[in-house]
C-alpha cells in the first residue's frame, strides 16, 4: 500500500502544481491529498513535502490554522463554480430529474458558504 500512496502523492502533487498555473484547477485540495498520501507512504517524504515553499505558500495556513488567503478562496470558488456550472448545464441538456439538479445546486451553495464564511480569511 505504501507504493500506491507514494504514486498517488506524486500524482496529486503534479495536479496541484498544474493548478498553480491554470485557474480552472484548484491547487489546495490536490496538495492536501498529496500531503496525506506522502504521510501514509514515507515519513521522510512527508517531512520533505511540508518543508517545501510550495506547501508553505499554498496550504500550510489551511492545515495549521484553517485559514486561506482571499486569492486562494476566490480561485477555489471560481473552479468549483465553473465545474459545477458545467455539470448543471450537462444535467439540463440531458433532462436530468429536477431533484438531482436541486442537489447539485445545494452542494454548490454549501461549498460557497463553507469556504466563503466558515474558513477564516488570512491577510
Amino acid at each position: 500500500m505504501k507504493y500506491v500512496f507514494l504514486v498517488l502523492g506524486f500524482l496529486f502533487l503534479g495536479m496541484g502544481g498544474i493548478g498553480v498555473f491554470l485557474p480552472l484547477i484548484p491547487t489546495t485540495p490536490f496538495l492536501l491529498l498529496a500531503a496525506g498520501c506522502f504521510g501514509k507512504s514515507s515519513d521522510s517524504l512527508h517531512r520533505w513535502f511540508i518543508s517545501t515553499r510550495f506547501y508553505k505558500n499554498n496550504i500550510e495556513g489551511f492545515v495549521k490554522e484553517r485559514t486561506m488567503t482571499i486569492a486562494a478562496k476566490l480561485k477555489l470558488l471560481f473552479a468549483i463554480t465553473v465545474f459545477m456550472g458545467f455539470s448543471f448545464f450537462l444535467m439540463r441538456m440531458a433532462s436530468a430529474p429536477l431533484a438531482s439538479q436541486i442537489v447539485l445546486a445545494i452542494v454548490w451553495a454549501l461549498h460557497v458558504l463553507y469556504f466563503g464564511f466558515r474558513i477564516v480569511t488570512k491577510k
